[in-house]
C-alpha cells in the first residue's frame, strides 16, 4: 500500500514556523523580486511569491521592468539591490526577454542574496558538499523525503532529467546524502533498466505521464517534479500517477506534492539568508 507525500500540508506547516521566526528576527527580512517583460507565467509566479512574503511576514519589493529594458538597466538594477542592506534576497525571475543575458544577470547577484540557488558559486558549493543557498524546487524534495524519514543512505537513486534548475542539483543533494546517483536524459539508452534499479527515483523530464509503470521497481519512492497538461487538459506530472502508485511505497501527487514545496523553500532561503547576515 502506498503513501503520499502531502507536499501541501508539509508547505503549510513550515511557512507556519517561518512565520513564527521571522516575527522573532532582529530586523525586517527583505526579499527583491525582478520582473523583465509581460511573460504571463512569469507574472503569476512573481504574484504567488510576493503573497507568500506576507503570509510570512518577509517585505518583499517587487521590480518591474519593460520587455524592451537594456541589459545596462537590469545591471544597474541588480547592482543597485545588491548593496542594499535591506534586501537579503534577490530573485530574477527566468525566462529573461530574449535580448537580456540571465548569466550575466545572475553573476551580479552576491552569492549571499542569491535565494534561487542557481548561481554558479552557489551550484559549485553545494557540488563540495559546503554549507550553501540549494536550488528551491531539489531542497523542497529532500524537505518531504526527510518529513516520512524515507532513508537515502545507501539507496540507489535515479533522477531523470539533467537541468540546471532541478536534475542536477537534486542528483548532488541525493549524492551529498550518500545515495547512489544516477542521472538519466534524453540520450540514455537503457532508461526503463536504470529506472526499474531505482530505490527512489526523482522524474524531472517535463512530458506528460512519461514515467510508465513497467519503469518502476516494487516498494521504490517516486517524486513527481512534473507540471504538464494531459490529452484532456488536466494537470498532470511526469509520472503515470494512477498506474505507478501501486508499485511505490511513497509517491508525491501532482497537483499537491512538489510544487507547494518551492515557494515555501525560497521563503526558507531568505529567512536563511537574514540569518547569515548578521554573522
Amino acid at each position: 500500500m502506498y503513501k503520499l507525500i502531502d507536499g501541501k500540508k508539509l508547505a503549510a506547516d513550515m511557512r507556519a514556523q517561518l512565520k513564527a521566526d521571522v516575527a522573532e528576527f532582529k530586523k525586517e527580512i527583505g526579499l527583491a523580486v525582478v520582473l523583465a517583460g509581460d511573460n504571463p507565467a512569469s507574472q503569476v509566479y512573481v504574484k504567488n511569491k510576493i503573497k507568500a512574503c506576507e503570509e510570512v511576514g518577509i517585505k518583499s519589493y517587487a521590480y518591474y521592468l519593460p520587455a524592451e529594458a537594456t541589459q545596462g538597466e537590469l545591471d544597474e538594477l541588480l547592482k543597485g539591490l545588491a548593496d542594499n542592506s535591506d534586501i537579503h534576497g534577490i530573485l530574477v525571475q527566468l525566462p529573461l526577454p530574449a535580448h537580456l543575458n540571465s548569466e550575466r544577470a545572475l553573476k551580479l547577484i552576491p552569492v549571499e542574496k542569491d535565494v534561487d540557488g542557481f548561481s554558479a558559486d552557489n551550484i559549485g558549493k553545494l557540488c563540495m558538499n559546503e554549507e550553501c543557498l540549494v536550488a528551491c524546487t531539489p531542497h523542497g524534495i529532500m524537505k518531504m523525503l526527510e518529513s516520512e524519514k524515507i532513508q537515502i543512505k545507501g539507496k540507489n537513486a535515479v533522477v531523470v532529467g539533467r537541468s540546471n534548475i532541478v536534475g542536477k542539483p537534486v542528483a548532488l543533494l541525493l549524492l551529498n546524502a550518500d545515495a547512489t546517483v544516477t542521472v538519466c536524459h534524453s540520450k540514455t539508452q537503457n532508461l526503463k533498466e536504470c529506472c526499474l534499479n531505482a530505490d527512489i527515483l526523482v522524474a524531472a523530464v517535463g512530458k506528460a505521464k512519461f514515467i510508465t509503470a513497467d519503469m518502476v521497481k516494487e516498494g521504490a519512492v517516486v517524486v513527481d517534479v512534473g507540471m504538464n497538461r494531459d490529452e484532456n487538459g488536466k494537470l498532470c506530472g511526469d509520472v503515470d500517477f494512477e498506474n505507478v502508485k501501486e508499485k511505490c511505497s511513497y509517491i508525491t501527487p501532482v497537483p499537491g506534492g512538489v510544487g507547494p514545496m518551492t515557494i515555501t523553500m525560497l521563503m526558507y532561503n531568505t529567512y536563511l539568508a537574514a540569518v547569515r547576515s548578521l554573522n
